[in-house]
């Protein structure tokens, strides 16, 4: 059986242990954690102890753990590992349970960094949106976001997170109504610092590590906001490409198309053929849970989405720009949901090359506006083994006729 100890640490250099954890301590023999960890606990380590790094790859880390494990069974009575605050919290113990299930653990917490920030500005967090940016997508920030949370609790990494880097993605989307409260090194007798500062603020600002931020609106708290996610955005409100109005799915018909994607159940949706990026957008706004890969054919496409996307507030949308039969998908999230808005006369092969990624159950959804193309989808789509499912006529003002069909797979 393999057993851990694992002791939350916060960045004093004299960390208190009740009675216990120093016992444990005092009699252990292998000890691991990160750098940070090691310099911290240095001074109160037996003479004789043993010391495993916890780095990327984690892969080596458990092999080093299992290995010491093998050979010192007989005198080993367990591996003492030092990790942040809560290690259940966004934590170290939670990777130990995925990669070593059998393992028996005992667990000694602290506080983590967003309690700690928390209780030093006084700020009741039993309403906070905890999100990790640490080693983690853009995802779940932008979730919150687009939900107008009023209160988000981030935990930042050194590269890509940075409080100046999500300041300035805020600021790009048009969610200026936060206050910042920035804590670094929060528990270190001295380099603990607190700061409240404004989206500009911190957006020009650098700032040392590690570090945690609480992001409040009071205007959103109280519903004051001017933030605002429409049913059914005007079609003016859209950038569109120069000379072609036409060229956008009109919002009644954006709003049945998402109908009939039943995009909330779904996990990953392509809008291929994005042009304006209405469907895209508010695809976003009304499921934010939602990863969006969007596709369009035009160079345009990639300024319209960065205007609209801007405008309406969604971030995180995928654009790619190129013919999408040309394009490596193998990268890609597989999606559950595809809406294609263009097909250049290729849809035969488009529809190919979607059942090639499309994850079992997903549909497919596509507006055709002639008899010619809702026949060709028909047809490509029965050879293809996808299962037809009820169709929508609908006629919108003085525009033809639109067809709006779905398959399954």
């Amino acid at each position: 059986m393999y057993h851990f100890v694992v002791i939350g640490l916060n960045d004093s250099g004299t960390p208190y242990f009740p009675p216990e954890v120093i016992k444990i301590i005092r009699d252990g023999k292998v000890f691991s954690g990160g750098r940070r960890h090691h310099d911290i606990m240095r001074p109160f380590l037996p003479a004789d102890y043993v010391w495993i790094d916890i780095t990327v790859p984690l892969s080596a880390v458990f092999e080093q753990y299992r290995d010491m494990f093998d050979v010192q069974c007989s005198m080993l009575n367990g591996i003492i590992v030092f990790a942040s605050g809560d290690p259940l919290f966004f934590g170290f113990a939670n990777t130990l349970r995925r990669e070593m299930p059998e393992a028996d653990i005992k667990l000694y917490p602290t506080f983590n960094s967003l309690q700690m920030l928390a209780h030093r500005l006084l700020m009741p967090y039993h309403d906070m949106r905890v999100v990790s940016l640490t080693g983690r997508p853009w995802q779940e920030f932008d979730r919150a976001l687009i939900e107008r949370v009023p209160k988000i609790g981030i935990l930042t990494d050194t590269k890509e997170h940075t409080p100046d880097k999500i300041a300035q993605r805020m600021l790009q989307y048009g969610y200026t109504t936060y206050t910042v409260y920035v804590g670094e090194h929060l528990g270190s007798e001295n380099q603990e610092n607190l700061q409240e500062l404004s989206l500009e603020e911190t957006a020009c600002s650098t700032f040392t590590s590690p570090n945690c931020l609480i992001l409040y609106s009071e205007k959103l708290e109280k519903r004051e906001a001017d933030l605002q996610c429409p049913f059914g955005i005007p079609d003016e409100a859209f950038h569109i490409l120069e000379g072609r109005p036409r060229m956008i799915t009109k919002a009644p018909i954006r709003l049945l198309t998402l109908h009939a994607l039943a995009l909330q159940d779904k996990h990953v949706f392509w809008d291929v053929g994005f042009c304006t990026g209405s469907v895209s957008i508010e695809a976003s706004l009304h499921f934010p849970h939602l990863q969006i890969v969007s596709f369009e054919v035009r160079p345009e496409g990639e300024k319209l989405m960065k205007q609209n996307t801007e405008r309406f507030g969604t971030p995180g949308i995928i654009t790619l720009i190129g013919d999408f039969l040309q394009q490596d998908l193998s990268t890609l999230p597989r999606p559950d949901a595809v809406f294609i808005g263009g097909h250049n006369g290729q849809l035969p092969a488009m529809l190919q090359r979607l059942k090639e990624v499309l994850l079992p159950g997903g549909c497919v959804v596509f507006n055709a506006v002639s008899s010619e193309s809702q026949q060709t989808f028909k047809d490509s789509a029965a050879s293809l083994g996808f299962t037809m499912q009820p169709s929508l006529h609908i006629a919108l003002n003085d525009y033809n006729p639109i067809e709006i069909m779905k398959v399954t797979l």
